[in-house]
């Protein structure tokens, strides 16, 4: 994701570079005839990398230009992405990290701490804070339990502490 003019820069750079490359890639049809699926696997993953640069590139364009006298929607898929949708809210609107900052009441430091670890930094309180001064909603918000999930989950961290206890063993 974009967080930022500089971010969005350089982003445009790296489409630049892999068009050139994508571009060598198709010219080179030596390397197409000696060993067509390595060419292919090649050209696929520089075209992979292109097609997410220039995806993150729209979303970014779009945050900046949207109309501030409209509502803007962003899809929170789940609460692991809320940061993101914070990011994207603050950029929608048009406010920048130390404007955010100064309506907080915290210093400009911390806000960019925020977005740099994707909130792990911050408290539900401070996370509330946020969303209230960007003016984020939650629409048709649905939760849905998945319980086949939870005993993955169950099952991964009793193995975990299984071969933590093993581990812990050998070494006593």
């Amino acid at each position: 994701m974009i967080k930022n003019e500089l971010e969005y820069q350089v982003s445009q750079e790296w489409v630049e570079k892999f068009e050139k490359s994508i571009a060598a890639i198709e010219k080179d049809e030596t390397s197409k005839k000696n060993d067509p699926q390595r060419w292919e696997m090649n050209r696929g993953a520089l075209q992979c990398h292109l097609d997410k640069l220039q995806e993150e590139i729209a979303e970014y364009e779009r945050l900046i230009n949207c109309d501030k006298c409209q509502q803007i929607h962003i899809k929170v898929e789940s609460l692991n992405k809320l940061p993101d949708a914070l990011v994207k809210a603050r950029i929608a609107a048009k406010i920048s990290q130390q404007e955010l900052a100064e309506i907080l009441g915290i210093e400009e430091q911390r806000v960019r701490q925020y977005e740099d670890t994707d909130y792990q930094c911050a408290s539900f309180v401070e996370i509330l804070e946020v969303s209230t001064v960007l003016g984020v909603e939650f629409e048709n918000a649905v939760m849905r339990v998945d319980f086949e999930e939870i005993e993955a989950v169950k099952q991964s961290a009793e193995k975990w502490r299984k071969e933590k206890v093993s581990t812990t063993a050998k070494f006593s």
